[in-house]
């Protein structure tokens, strides 16, 4: 059965090298469709796979991280972006961050060499009708392999724009400042946060944020510069505060309707920040689409009352890149509910960032794989970050708009008893409850790789739970 397994594979970049491992690691003959050397995205430069085209660090390798606890489980069930990660590793303090060059010769000379793995370069301008196959093709899929998906997809279920505002970790809101009303009274009043300013407030803020910092493009995105002054659905909060002293007043901060319950009025300007999952652990600032940096999101944005101390799950990003809505469109192991034949893995699912792209890449490899082979699916529970983040993508939150998203705590299951100690033992509780259930429900996946950190099975955290 094993040698009539096959899968196809679309795109070799951090997913599709990752889908392509898994499922060969299983015994499934891949075909890795690539495009460079004959072709290249507008962000590609080298003849490599899983070629880093930003920044060469993978984020914090902290398990009371989420993304470290990502790291930590994609390690121990044999992840080869993982393996090539530890391997190439260059001093990056509590982060972990690699030889972008060895990194990716790494992973090449692994895929190239793999018995069960065969690479076909040339670009694939259309969805293959038959057998099982991962698109992997990226945030900068060509024009027409995207027409294609969009044909499976149908037209409004493929966005080529990201335009997304910050999401806060609501535990870190001051709601001695902040209180929970809707507009009018109309609704469930916990779905809205509502952070009120005075007019003494509003001005050091508006002044901040129309002075603020905004992120440099990358050269792919050099084209959208006016697009982001003329896209009236997505318009950045800080180019709408440049029109006019009055424009977030009357727009995202208008105050009517919303009385602040300390003194029974109306406030000068009202931040709203509405809910983001049904356990209202993460909340969005309303209409807070921003170019503005990290830095600046955090410095300018803290100058809201109630958000001085805000941890932020995702800052607001605003860049071309292709994705599905994929709650309307996949299940929680990346296969399209109408062609289950048809599975996607990295940033295109709406996931965000090196490592999320890698975890989705391997659940959907491992599944299309199973598929071949006639074995059942495997789906990773919510107390997982893997498993996390694919029901992200496969449920959304509550929101009527889908937005990518990458790894962080408030999708992860929560406890059913609140965990002593704070943030940081909460975290550390997730990671420790995780990693014995990738342990013990999933060890026939696990392998330990000798340049891995992460064992399976040698997490060890001392943490008072409960």
């Amino acid at each position: 059965m094993c040698n009539e397994a096959k899968i196809k594979v679309i795109g070799a970049g951090l997913a599709g090298c990752e889908a392509a491992y898994a499922a060969a690691r299983l015994g499934v003959k891949v075909e890795l469709y690539e495009m460079k050397p004959h072709k290249y995205s507008p962000a590609h430069h080298t003849n490599g796979y899983a070629e880093l085209v930003c920044s060469n660090s993978l984020r914090s390798n902290d398990t009371s991280n989420a993304v470290g606890l990502l790291k930590a489980e994609l390690s121990s069930l044999g992840s080869i972006i993982m393996e090539a990660a530890y391997a190439t590793e260059v001093p990056a303090g509590s982060a972990l961050a690699v030889n972008r060059d060895l990194f990716s010769e790494f992973i090449t000379e692994k895929i190239k060499n793999h018995p069960n793995i065969t690479v076909i370069e040339g670009e694939v301008t259309e969805i293959p009708q038959e057998g099982i196959c991962v698109i992997a093709s990226g945030p900068l899929t060509s024009e027409a392999l995207a027409e294609s998906i969009s044909a499976y997809t149908g037209g409004g279920e493929l966005h080529f724009f990201d335009a997304a505002a910050p999401i806060v970790d609501f535990s870190t809101v001051n709601t001695e400042v902040a209180f929970f009303a809707s507009r009018w009274g109309k609704g469930n009043p916990e779905d809205y946060l509502n952070c009120p300013m005075t007019k003494e407030q509003y001005d050091v803020f508006y002044n901040e944020l129309i002075n603020a910092k905004a992120a440099s493009l990358k050269a792919f995105d050099k084209e959208l510069q006016e697009d982001l002054t003329v896209f009236e659905g997505c318009m950045p909060v800080e180019i709408m505060a440049s029109r006019g002293y009055d424009t977030l007043r009357f727009g995202p901060m208008k105050p009517v309707g919303l009385p602040d319950p300390r003194t029974g009025e109306d406030a000068f300007a009202t931040v709203q920040l509405r809910r983001e999952n049904k356990e209202g652990t993460m909340y969005n600032i309303v209409g807070f689409q921003t170019h503005l940096t990290f830095g600046e999101q955090k410095r300018v944005f803290g100058l809201i009352p109630g958000l001085q101390n805000a941890v932020y799950f995702r800052y607001g990003v605003m860049h071309r890149n292709t994705y599905m809505n994929s709650p309307n469109l996949l299940t929680n192991i990346y296969s399209m509910r109408e062609y289950p034949n048809l599975f996607f893995a990295g940033q295109m699912t709406g996931v965000e960032g090196y490592i999320e792209s890698t975890s989705s890449g391997y659940v959907a490899g491992v599944n299309a794989a199973r598929l071949a082979l006639g074995d059942e699916y495997i789906t990773f529970p919510k107390e997982t970050e893997i498993g996390a983040l694919a029901n992200y993508v496969s449920e959304g939150g509550i929101s009527s708009s889908f937005q990518p998203m990458n790894a962080n705590f408030g999708i992860i299951a929560p406890f059913d008893k609140k965990v002593k100690g704070g943030k940081r033992n909460r975290n550390e509780a997730y990671a420790v409850r995780s990693i014995e259930i990738i342990k013990n429900d999933f060890g026939f996946l696990c392998v330990n790789n000798e340049n891995s950190r992460c064992k399976c099975g040698q997490l060890i955290l001392e943490v008072s739970a409960f």
